[in-house]
């Protein structure tokens, strides 16, 4: 008898250890901003985050990349200091002021000790309320941004995440375009627009700032009041985005890239908002299909067939629709199995209830893993964060947990079912055309077209 055949067998998980969501508690500072204040105590570190509704999303058409642009910009100067002096003095404070937009929101930010939290929070106000946006900064900002293009260019992973937008979203939709903009609309950018843009969208009313840590709640409203008590300014109206699927029907988009070595795939569509009833069944399902190491996708195309060093799938959550998309990198000459094989296992999610044993471990995973996101005050301030930017309930970090026990494997396969569409797969391959679109055709997923390699 072997070794292994006499090992004790290996002990199964434990149950959950009880674990609480910092207590939060929301005050009206006046003219509209709101406070989200969590007392932790554990350390000696206060987070702040300002959040506000000036995301990629609020971008017009020509304009794509200016708010996170401008967010960026904010904190290279302001009308007190120059971009030196601006970032010295976070140094000296021991923290950096942090600034940035994603597609549902702008946000500035700062970690730093208890004690210099109140210094920290004027020079956090003065980029909030009076950024300089000097030209020089700006520009440098701006040919960052313009390098990272031309790279994307030239990388599989970016290509097929920009013409994958491209192609999921109907045309003209602010999501078909990258979050940071493209070479044209980069191109046009000046500090007058970000002016205008922190003008227009960088507003008191309607705007949040969370502190989280090593403060009472009325210290936190005292220490924010005093640092904005000279911030003005109603909400500029919001305008939905298109979040529409393409109309096209099911297609496969080849992205050329002559003699390429390996095949960069991609397949999804436009899926569901964040706030969407059948969040939790589907965050079990994807983590089953493709959101774990030993995922479906995974387990399939790495270890069962070796065609890539990893397989995955996630939903993009925003508060408009985000797609889903399903993604692996393998060798051009395993480009047709490798695909066939992503398109089996998305179809098998949906023809039949997970084993008990996949939900368990996906359950397990997620419930365990869940406390272990929200250990430091920056991340718990995220989470506030996200919970008004999506509009979360205020149970919603306590409650998460149970919710996630309670889905079973018929709420899963439903949900599935619902929103993942086979009959509107786009299909993005960045490889070798001439090697791979015969086989493409041959396959009949859909029409296929072939374009450069370059951005759409």
């Amino acid at each position: 008898m072997s070794a292994l055949e006499t090992a004790p067998a290996r002990p199964g998980p434990g149950q959950p250890r009880p674990w609480a969501f910092p207590h939060v508690e929301m005050r009206g500072l006046g003219d509209g901003l709101t406070l989200l204040a969590a007392p932790v105590h554990t350390l000696p570190l206060v987070s702040v985050l300002v959040v506000t509704a000036a995301g990629a999303d609020t971008d017009a058409p020509g304009a794509e990349g200016l708010a996170a642009l401008a967010a960026r910009a904010m904190v290279e100067g302001t009308e007190q200091h120059d971009g030196a002096s601006f970032a010295l003095a976070a140094e000296q404070l021991g923290t950096a002021i942090d600034a940035g937009a994603d597609w549902d929101g702008a946000y500035a930010s700062f970690t730093a000790l208890a004690p210099k939290a109140e210094a920290a929070m004027a020079l956090l106000a003065e980029a909030v309320v009076a950024p300089a946006f000097p030209s020089r900064e700006v520009e440098r900002l701006k040919g960052e941004r313009l390098a990272d293009i031309a790279q994307t260019e030239k990388e599989p992973r970016g290509l097929a995440e920009e013409h994958f937008a491209a192609a999921a979203y109907r045309g003209g939709s602010r999501f078909a375009r990258p979050l940071g903009g493209t070479r044209a609309s980069v191109g046009t950018f000046d500090a007058a627009a970000c002016r205008a843009q922190h003008a227009a969208r960088w507003r008191r009313a309607g705007s949040t700032v969370i502190v989280v840590g090593n403060m009472t709640v009325d210290g936190a409203a005292a220490m924010v009041e005093r640092a904005l008590a000279g911030w003005r300014g109603a909400p500029a109206p919001r305008v939905p985005v298109d979040d529409a699927r393409t109309t096209a029907g099911r297609r496969v988009l080849v992205v050329d890239r002559p003699g390429a070595t390996q095949s960069e795939l991609r397949v999804g569509h436009v899926a569901v908002p964040r706030t969407h009833p059948d969040y939790f069944p589907l965050v079990l399902g994807n983590a089953i299909l493709g959101g774990l190491f030993n995922s479906r996708l995974n387990m399939n195309l790495r270890e069962r067939n070796g065609f890539t060093y990893g397989a995955g799938s996630g939903f993009d959550w925003r508060r408009q629709a985000g797609p889903f998309v399903a993604s692996a990198a393998v060798e051009t000459a395993v480009t047709e199995p490798a695909l066939r094989e992503m398109l089996a296992e998305l179809e098998a999610i949906r023809a039949a209830p997970v084993a008990p044993s996949e939900l368990d471990l996906a359950r397990q995973y997620l419930d365990g893993v869940f406390p272990l996101r929200y250990e430091t005050t920056g991340a718990i301030a995220d989470a506030l964060a996200a919970r008004v930017t999506f509009g979360l309930p205020e149970d919603w970090f306590a409650t998460y947990r149970e919710r996630v026990r309670a889905v079973t494997g018929e709420q899963v396969q439903a949900a599935m079912q619902a929103h993942l569409d086979p009959t509107a797969w786009q299909v993005v391959v960045v490889g070798d055309a001439a090697t791979v679109v015969q086989v493409l055709e041959r396959m009949a997923i859909g029409p296929v077209s072939v374009v450069p390699e370059q951005l759409p």
